[in-house]
């Protein structure tokens, strides 16, 4: 691994602090990208209240000078304005697991009878500060003519078309959506549903297609299994919060087809070099990726924090109660867009750095320029 990101921090502590190591000297960071993006995860359709009192911010504290990595790592913070709601008060601790969550499986791991020991570390708001290294990675790729973006494609059983994002039309609309899909008919269906489920004191979940633009052929290794670049990119979006499954390219239709419907055939052009009439596999063959569009789509489950509490068992009375609520979301799908980028992004930009990587954002250009042409002028 190459570029390395670290978190830290609880969900109703002081702050989360991020840590992305081994940038190359020479990439110009915006905090209002930054800011962009943290935006775009708290405001979508489906969040819950605490968004109300979070106004995501982060802080760049090392690794920069006038804007300008330096080489060494760039630290960002995070405050967590909920934190003075929680400061000093006595709060009693939490018996009562709640199904769905790590609550259970991480007290047994670490033998505690307080739930809160692991969820304020479990919980979704570090995806936050996600977010925000993720901003950074999207800035490597952009120098690499780069660009990652997502959509949602389902809200719980109202289902849309996946929209060509590489038109900035429709990755407009996407943005212009409360539940971030291109479609409006739908886009009002899936408010519909999720207004439904709050009303009915229920959660939803869905999917979200991410894609990558510009990506050159030769990311990833097909030599070893840890180093298969569809594999990084599935782990990577499989440790978001809710996500239960990973698709690369159209699997689900692969693995219903016959092989001869189930691959995409070999052009070359000149002046355009390899290229596929279709993208099944979603832009990685063998771990390798083959200058296609990069293609993903995670599937995340309803959140499991329900008005209601679901059955559940006093860790020290082992009665069995529902367990208790706390202020939660209806559905996290349209604010996972943007920790779906930046994930993506995150391995993208590992990989990228991997092939090209150099000390100075200039010298990965000047290699990867010269793989390019090389790549055009083959064959």
């Amino acid at each position: 691994m190459t570029l390395r990101l670290l978190t830290a921090g609880e969900s109703h502590g002081p702050a989360l602090v991020g840590i992305v190591d081994g940038l190359p000297a020479g990439l110009k960071i915006s905090e209002e990208a930054i800011r962009h993006d943290l935006a775009r995860r708290q405001f979508a359709h489906g969040r819950g209240g605490r968004q109300k009192i979070e106004k995501d911010h982060a802080r760049i504290l090392g690794g920069l000078v006038r804007g300008i990595t330096t080489g060494a790592p760039v630290a960002l913070v995070i405050e967590n304005l909920d934190y003075k709601n929680w400061e000093g008060l006595e709060v009693p601790p939490n018996r009562l697991p709640r199904p769905g969550h790590a609550d259970l499986a991480g007290c047994l791991k670490w033998g505690f009878d307080d739930t809160r020991r692991v969820s304020e570390r479990a919980s979704a708001r570090e995806t936050a500060m996600r977010t925000a290294l993720g901003a950074v990675c999207k800035a490597l790729l952009a120098e690499a003519g780069i660009s990652c973006r997502a959509q949602v494609v389902r809200i719980g059983r109202v289902k849309a078309g996946a929209a060509d994002l590489s038109d900035p039309r429709k990755a407009e609309a996407v943005e212009s959506s409360a539940v971030r899909c291109a479609d409006r008919a739908a886009s009002r269906r899936m408010l519909r549903a999720v207004d439904g489920a709050k009303a009915a004191g229920e959660t939803l979940g869905g999917v979200v297609q991410v894609s990558a633009f510009g990506v050159p052929p030769g990311l990833g290794s097909s030599v070893q299994w840890d180093r298969k670049l569809d594999g990084r990119i599935s782990q990577a979006l499989m440790s978001i919060h809710s996500v239960k499954g990973v698709l690369i390219g159209n699997a689900e239709a692969q693995a219903a087809a016959v092989g001869s419907r189930a691959q995409d055939a070999i052009r070359w052009r000149a002046g355009r070099g390899y290229f596929r009439p279709t993208n099944r596999a979603g832009g990685v063959e063998g771990g390798i990726t083959n200058g296609e569009t990069v293609e993903a789509r995670i599937l995340l489950k309803p959140i499991s924090t329900l008005r209601k509490g679901l059955p559940s068992v006093d860790l020290v009375s082992k009665k069995a109660l529902p367990a208790g609520y706390q202020r939660s979301d209806t559905c996290v799908v349209p604010a996972a867009v943007p920790v779906a980028e930046a994930m993506l992004a995150w391995v993208l930009a590992d990989a990228l750095l991997e092939k090209f990587g150099a000390d100075t954002v200039r010298d990965m250009k000047r290699s990867l320029g010269v793989f390019r042409l090389r790549a055009v002028r083959a064959g």
